[in-house]
């Protein structure tokens, strides 16, 4: 995997071989950092199930101020700590727990946040739901969502879709809180 925009562009990152990995593909990671790319400066940022670290590591490298790295895997979670250090990424933060367990522990809200859980899983929802319980939405967050192309996924009334693509088999949206 390549990351396709910001000072690493053009670098290599390699991910643990875990059954289920999906990293975001370049096409669409493309097209949700267009819609992010005034809203990354200097921000904070939650990438749950982290996986290849893929959004995250994009995201930093144009420029967010802090990323926490959410994964269950722990040769994942071990791989991502690995390639953080190989960029010098500093303000980069891995996790490796359950992103409800998280979720569950106080944080500060933060300015963007990715949810892409193994398509497997079925975890949208209650992952949804946990995030508006932890008190890591603030007032201007962004939630982006990556699920399967006809997947429902209800989020809270207060919040508004602000971008929807479907690519293949994946739809892509972008709440704001």
């Amino acid at each position: 995997m390549r990351i396709i925009g910001g000072r690493w562009r053009g670098r290599k990152v390699a991910f643990a071989p875990v059954e289920g990995l999906r990293p975001t593909g370049d096409r669409l990671r493309e097209t949700l950092f267009n819609w992010l790319q005034f809203d990354l400066p200097n921000a904070r940022c939650l990438d749950l199930f982290a996986g290849s670290g893929a959004l995250g590591l994009e995201a930093l490298s144009r420029g967010a101020g802090e990323v926490d790295f959410v994964e269950l895997d722990r040769n994942t979670a071990q791989m991502l700590r690995q390639q953080l250090d190989l960029l010098q990424a500093e303000g980069g933060r891995v996790h490796n727990c359950p992103a409800q367990v998280f979720l569950s522990q106080p944080g500060p809200p933060c300015d963007v946040v990715f949810i892409d859980p193994p398509f497997a899983g079925d975890l949208w929802q209650t992952t949804l739901d946990a995030l508006v319980n932890s008190g890591r939405i603030g007032e201007n967050t962004l939630v982006y969502v990556e699920s399967p192309r006809d997947t429902a996924v209800t989020a809270p009334a207060s919040w508004q879709l602000v971008k929807e693509k479907r690519a293949g088999q994946v739809c892509m949206r972008l709440f704001s809180a």
